[in-house]
C-alpha cells in the first residue's frame, strides 16, 4: 500500500502466529490488487477508464459498501471529503518542490465533485467525462478493520495491526496490559505529541507533515480542499481514536479539510481526539 506496514500478533507458537499472519498479509495483498491505482489490472483503473470516458459500470458489493461509506462523508463533511479529488495531484508534485500554476488547478476542478457522479447502487455513472476516483482515503483503514476480524477468527486474540500509522489492536497484550501509541509530533519529529494506552479500538491520524512543500516559509501540505485545489492551511494534525479504523480514519482528514471549523465538529463527534494548528495550539478530549 505504498507505507511500511506492521502485525504484531501474540500465539501459543510461532506456526501459529505465521498461519494467522498469512490471512492477513493474503487478504492485505488482496485489497492492494484490487484497489490500486498503480495497477493496470486493478478494479479502480476499471472504474478510472470508464470515468475518462464518463460512462457506467456495475461495482461488486465491497466496492459498493465502499462507496456508499465514501458518499456519506461527502454529506456528512459538507462535500470536503471526495473521493474525485485525487486527480488534482496531477498538479501537486510533492517532489518537485515547486507550486502548481492556478491555471492548471482550476481546470482540474472542473472534473473533480462527487456531485458529478450518479450513485445509485450497484451502478456507478460519471456524469462528465476524464474524472478519476481514489480510495486512498479509506481502503487502507478498510484493510487494517477487515485484517482484525479475520485474527479473531483465525483464533488470535491478541494483537495489533499498524498499516502506515493506522492502528487497529485486535486485543490486549498476552500479559492484558494496553498498547501504548504514540502521537507524531507535527513539528518535531523526535517528539511526541501524546502516548495513548489501548486496550482495544483504533487511532488514525491526519496531517501536514508526511508530504509537503516548504515555500517562503509557508507549508503546503497534502490535505487538499477538492473545492479550491489548494491545501488546507489550519490544523497541523489530528488525531481520532474509534472502535473502527475506517471511521478514525476519515474523521481526523475531515477535520483537516474543516480548518478553523475542525475542533468544533471533533467536539460534536465525540470521539476522543487532539488536535494542533498552525499557532502551535493544541486542544481536544485526549489533552
Amino acid at each position: 500500500m505504498g507505507t511500511p506496514c506492521d502485525l504484531q500478533l501474540f500465539a501459543r507458537n510461532s506456526s501459529a502466529a505465521q498461519k494467522v499472519a498469512d490471512i492477513a498479509i493474503q487478504d492485505i495483498q488482496r485489497l492492494e490488487m484490487k484497489y490500486s491505482r498503480y495497477r493496470d489490472d486493478s478494479l479502480l483503473s476499471e472504474i478510472n477508464r470508464v470515468a475518462d470516458l464518463g460512462g457506467s459500470i456495475i461495482v461488486d458489493d465491497e466496492t459498493a459498501g465502499l462507496l456508499n461509506y465514501a458518499d456519506a462523508c461527502y454529506q456528512q463533511s459538507g462535500d470536503l471529503f471526495d473521493i474525485s479529488s485525487g486527480l488534482l495531484r496531477k498538479a501537486w508534485r510533492f517532489d518537485k518542490g515547486e507550486l502548481p500554476a492556478q491555471s492548471l488547478i482550476s481546470s482540474l476542478l472542473e472534473r473533480v465533485g462527487w456531485e458529478k457522479v450518479k450513485w445509485s447502487p450497484p451502478e456507478l455513472t460519471f456524469l462528465v467525462p476524464n474524472m478519476e476516483l481514489d480510495f486512498g482515503g479509506i481502503v487502507k483503514e478498510y484493510a487494517a478493520d477487515r485484517v482484525v476480524t479475520l485474527c479473531q477468527q483465525a483464533g488470535c486474540r491478541q494483537g495489533l495491526i499498524n498499516l502506515g500509522g493506522d492502528v487497529k489492536i485486535v486485543g490486549p497484550r498476552m500479559d492484558g496490559q494496553p498498547w501504548r501509541i504514540g502521537i507524531a509530533h507535527p513539528r518535531d519529529k523526535h517528539a511526541l505529541l501524546a502516548s495513548l494506552a489501548l486496550h482495544q479500538g483504533a487511532v488514525a491520524s491526519s496531517g501536514d507533515y508526511e508530504r509537503c512543500i516548504i515555500m517562503d516559509g509557508k507549508r503546503y501540505s497534502h490535505v487538499l480542499n477538492p473545492k479550491t485545489g489548494w491545501p488546507v492551511g489550519y490544523l497541523t494534525s489530528v488525531t481520532v481514536v474509534s472502535d473502527h479504523c475506517v471511521i478514525a480514519g476519515s474523521a481526523s482528514t475531515i477535520a483537516m479539510l474543516k480548518a478553523e471549523q475542525g475542533p468544533a465538529w471533533l467536539k460534536d463527534l465525540g470521539l476522543p481526539h487532539i488536535w494542533t494548528d498552525i499557532k502551535g495550539r493544541q486542544g481536544g478530549s485526549l489533552t
